[in-house]
């Protein structure tokens, strides 16, 4: 035996395979002298199953206080001469190189994690070891000599075997679980391990360790491909036969299989032993031949072995595991499944299933590669030999081959666990309806996709389908790929996504605007034709800001006309801004950072006018009104009957969940309401999407949820579809902090179309990648679901903006993280147009890009020459700047050199419902019969939510010639179809639009132009707009508040 150790220990290629140091024992110390010293020798690989140093040791202080000194120094006190870090805290000891370890394939770059205890060394990595040795142990330890000694060279395989390379095994979960006991180590080689597996009836060979030889159907225990093949056959040095918990594996497939039996009513005598006690409906099916010609089991699930077993007891046991069929081989082992698999056929007489059961002697338990099945099947089903799916595919799935993948690096960016369900039909389905079309299955449970660009970018190969033998978790039938290999399938049909890129002019372009005195956090355009920004006051970076400043964008030249600074006094950090229907146009804000803001009601009156300077400030006296209970991320709309809807939130400064809603102004015996659904949901809810639907009742979107509030109520009347998120996790979300944003698709007269919802962008937990997708629903719809529409690229913490032609802007943001102070990275400079009247998956358009990284805290508005307004990134971290300039984006519209048509109002600008608006309009481009006009509802903008946005293109009706073109629209038909709202009218001329005009429809029904009532507040007071003919009084009102039908 000595001799036979030594023979393949020299034979190994490894320097340091051999085992005659003896390892150090608890109890006999030898303590070294001081005058001893450790090297580095380098960064090599480990495996948590078979360690490349052996002994893991327990340090002084613990993991946290671990440096290479402190490892190196319990080793060498517990008489080690190697001395291994790992993963910042794990120190491991030996006096060899075990396992098949070695350095690793990647050099240094996987020892890349600072000690615990000395951030300024590095103690190895996942799955590397930092290792060191003691006085040059490591060159004395016994090495490889090959003066008289073949080197093997030999990596082939005989005629119908191929070889699959080098796989790791475990000694208790073998990769291939048949141990081959009838070949001597001295006489082993891979021709010899093959002859007794093809003669076992095995397809799958493994010689491992120079004299070990494994069988087996299929790749077991999670087995895949390693390195550490490099010990000589015993029998043959010039083969390879694997190493230390290694192993060559060899697949056959060169034997022609018989054909597929017929599934019939099955005959079969019964055993002799009498079976008293078998479940209802069950019966002997007869004496079956298992693994044939190197096949699988032919039922699939293989229990623990039982020394007790019995034919009772093994029947039980499938019933409990779900199956239908159960079967019993060699005494002790119970098979379970629903169907017959591998071809399995009857044996030619009952007879060959002759061993006793383990736990009675008096029953027939199976035979050598003979089973004996049990089944409530009246006709059992048998199943053909497993195969490649390449028909009944989904969609227009085709398949290529069999891809090879990397585990470390893998082809596809995006992998689903199917653990039970995992075949062609379920994976490509998921992959093409999320917009991918390149995709496939591996390793019998996962499901991969992506685009045929990253098999072109990863150089990936096709290699023989005899490679791809995992069966599918959720078809037995079928193979989902191999270990690091992928049953590769392409979409052939209509492009699931049809993107165009364009460019010159028609792609827009970003401008500098101006440089800023504040980063916003929230951005609204007044009806004085400004732009009212909203800062953290009192936790500003900057830390010098009033809190508020007002844009006139006349003024740009002008930098201190430009920017007036205003005040606010509590901070309005993470507030919500929405513009009131009074008759003043209000901007209200609520909510903030702690006690007393989280409660702040804020009120601003816009006055002046672009050119004209403003005089009003910012009014707040939270001790005379304020919110029921203060809120940190809130949501705020304006009802179908006026009021003010405001929404969940936390309370303030990282605090606990606000899972409530409340209504201002406050109606009588109107109180919080409590709701389940956002306390369940916290804290992935904030800052939840709202809107009152055309049909009645409100919609409301949080983390990956909707539903429909009763508007009176505000209990639940519909829970809909949860919001798909990303194709390999449903756990992704939509609102902060996994921030996307959200619009309401245009709404065209006569408005009997349903309403759509789109959401764009999010994030997924764990990594935080984030969405690639916007999806899109009618909630009125009964068993409407959500249509996914991939974008061109990823993002969280973005913006959207409506544009009056009916298209959305979408910009900013990042490709990685979540909305928070230093969470994201990876910026996305790309601006993306959505067109909804093009076909569904062809609708977006890559536009212009920025040099300006926009990310947490970033805004964008549309003002009313068309620009956009993009502002703001509040990173707080090293990597990225804080943000103070402002950009604006002009759409393609903006830059077709066309003069925009002007137009103005006839009968003033304050209107009812199915009122009629008349204006007079010059075009430079059309006619009349080209017009179009769209109503943009006034929108206060903050962390992706766009409060109050809507899109209108009403009815209408123009005559004239180009230069003198009269007009007369009809107003939206009521409250639900058109919330109380200002909005700016713009008239289109071929797609070119003129300034936006401010015009208020639908009054103010909550008349909160007289509330609140304090001398220290401005009142608005009701009646019409001064655009109409009203006049302002500034001050008091003695009328009481109007007050909102709703309770709660």
């Amino acid at each position: 035996m000595a001799l036979s150790f030594l023979r393949l220990a020299f034979a190994a290629l490894s320097l340091s395979l051999t085992f005659t140091c003896s390892e150090a024992r608890s109890g006999s110390y030898s303590v070294l002298p001081r005058a001893d010293t450790w090297s580095y020798v380098g960064c090599y690989s480990d495996n948590v199953g078979a360690r490349t140093l052996t002994t893991n040791v327990a340090t002084p202080g613990g993991e946290a206080a671990l440096t290479i000194q402190i490892c190196q120094s319990t080793c060498q006190t517990l008489g080690y001469v190697l001395a291994g870090a790992e993963y910042s805290g794990e120190c491991y000891c030996a006096n060899n190189i075990f396992n098949g370890g070695g350095l690793a394939s990647d050099g240094e770059t996987g020892c890349n994690m600072p000690c615990n205890g000395n951030a300024s060394e590095t103690c190895g990595g996942s799955a590397r070891l930092s290792l060191y040795d003691l006085n040059n142990a490591i060159i004395s330890l016994p090495t490889l000599t090959t003066s008289s000694i073949p080197v093997p060279t030999f990596t082939g395989a005989p005629s119908g075997w191929v070889p699959l390379g080098c796989y790791n095994d475990s000694v208790n979960a073998r990769t291939l679980t048949t141990q081959i006991y009838s070949i001597a180590g001295t006489s082993m080689s891979v021709d010899a391990c093959l002859s007794a597996c093809i003669i076992g009836g095995y397809r799958l060979s493994g010689v491992e360790y120079g004299s070990e030889c494994y069988c087996d159907h299929e790749i077991e225990n999670y087995g895949a491909p390693a390195t550490g093949c490099n010990m000589a056959c015993g029998g043959n040095l010039t083969q390879f036969c694997g190493g230390s918990g290694r192993m060559n594996v060899y697949n056959y497939t060169a034997t022609s299989l018989p054909p597929t039996p017929t599934p019939t009513t099955i005959s079969a005598t019964v055993p002799s032993a009498t079976i008293t006690d078998l479940p209802k409906g069950w019966a002997y099916k007869g004496c079956w031949i298992d693994r044939a010609l190197g096949r699988g089991s032919i039922l699939a699930d293989n229990l623990p072995n039982d020394a007790n077993m019995t034919v009772e007891s093994c029947i039980q046991n499938c019933i409990t595991a779900g199956y239908s069929i159960a079967g019993m081989e060699y005494y002790t082992q119970c098979y379970c499944d629903s169907a017959i698999i591998n071809l399995g056929a009857l044996a030619s007489s009952d007879s060959q299933c002759n061993t006793p059961c383990g736990g009675n002697a008096n029953q027939m338990c199976g035979g050598g590669d003979r089973m004996s099945i049990y089944s409530n099947q009246t006709s059992l089903i048998v199943r053909q030999l497993p195969v490649i799916q390449n028909t009944s595919l989904p969609g227009n799935w085709k398949y290529k081959g069999c891809l090879k993948d990397d585990a470390v690096n893998r082809v596809f960016p995006y992998q689903i666990a199917l653990t039970n369900n995992n075949t062609a039909t379920n994976c490509l389905s998921l992959c093409s309806e999320f917009g991918y079309g390149a995709g496939g299955m591996e390793y019998s449970n996962q499901c991969f996709c992506g685009d045929v660009q990253d098999v072109i970018n990863h150089k990936a190969t096709i290699v023989d389908d005899s490679q791809c033998v995992m069966l599918c978790t959720g078809n037995r039938d079928t193979y989902c790929g191999g270990p690091s290999l992928i049953t590769y399938y392409t979409w052939t049909g209509s492009p699931l996504n049809s993107w165009t890129f364009e460019s010159g002019n028609s792609a827009g372009k970003y401008e500098f605007l101006i440089g800023g005195p504040i980063i916003p956090l929230t951005s609204a355009v007044g009806i004085n034709g400004k732009i009212s920004f909203l800062e953290k006051f009192g936790t500003s970076p900057a830390n010098n800001s009033t809190g508020a400043y007002e844009l006139d964008l006349t003024q740009i030249n002008n930098y201190t006309a430009a920017w007036r600074p205003m005040h606010v006094k509590t901070d309005v950090f993470c507030s919500a801004s929405i513009i009131l229907p009074d008759r003043l146009g209000r901007q209200i804000n609520i909510g903030g950072w702690a006690l007393p803001s989280t409660l702040g009601v804020r009120f601003y009156t816009p006055d002046g006018a672009p050119g004209v300077p403003s005089k009003n400030d910012w009014e707040e006296n939270y001790q005379e009104i304020g919110l029921q209970t203060g809120r940190w991320y809130p949501s705020a709309m304006i009802m179908a009957n006026g009021s003010i809807l405001v929404v969940g939130g936390e309370v303030g400064s990282n605090g606990a969940a606000v899972p409530s809603l409340e209504i201002i102004p406050r109606p009588p015996g109107g109180n919080v309401l409590y709701c389940d659904y956002l306390a369940r949901t916290d804290p992935y809810n904030l800052y939840p999407y709202l809107a009152v639907l055309p049909s009645g009742g409100i919609f409301i979107a949080y983390y990956n949820e909707a539903r429909i509030l009763d508007e009176v109520t505000l209990q639940t009347q519909r829970v809909l579809p949860n919001i798909p998120a990303a194709v390999n996790n449903f756990l992704g979300g939509r609102t902060y902090p996994m921030e996307g944003t959200a619009v309401l698709m245009p709404q065209h007269a006569p408005y009997t179309d349903p309403l759509v919802v789109m959401i764009c962008g999010g994030s997924t937990p764990g990594p935080e990648i984030a969405l690639d997708n916007c999806v899109s629903l009618q909630p009125e719809v009964p068993g409407a679901n959500w249509t996914i529409e991939r974008m061109p690229s990823k993002r969280v913490v973005s913006s959207m903006v409506a544009l009056p032609d009916g298209t959305f802007l979408i910009l900013n943001g990042a490709q990685q993280g979540f909305a928070g102070f230093g969470l994201a990275t990876e910026p996305n400079h790309n601006a993306v147009l959505y067109d909804p009247s093009k076909p569904l998956n062809s609708r977006m358009s890559s536009l212009a890009n920025t040099t300006i990284d926009r990310l947490y805290h970033n805004e964008a508005v549309l003002v009313p020459d068309g620009r956009v307004l993009v502002t703001g990134s509040d990173p707080e971290d090293t990597r990225f700047v804080q943000e103070y300039r402002v950009e604006v984006f002009l759409p393609p519209y903006l830059l077709n050199g066309v003069t925009q048509p002007s137009f103005t109002f006839s009968n003033g600008n304050d209107f009812g419902y199915g009122d009629t608006i008349n204006i007079a309009a010059t075009l430079y481009r059309g006619n009349p019969s080209t017009i179009r006009i769209s109503l943009m509802a006034a929108v206060g903008a903050t962390h992706g939510n766009s409060f109050g946005q809507r899109t209108f293109f009403p009815a209408f009706s123009c005559s004239g010639t180009a230069a003198n073109v009269q007009c007369s629209i009809t107003t939206p038909p009521n409250a639900h179809v058109y919330p109380p709202s200002w909005a700016m009218l713009f008239v289109l001329d071929n797609g070119t639009p003129s300034v936006g005009q401010w015009v208020r429809i639908g009054g103010d029904p909550a008349r909160l132009g007289e509330w609140p009532n304090y001398p220290d507040l401005t009142l608005p007071g009701v009646g019409p707009t001064v655009g109409a003919g009203g006049v302002v009084n500034k001050g008091s009102s003695t009328t009481a508040a109007g007050n909102a039908t709703l309770k709660m």
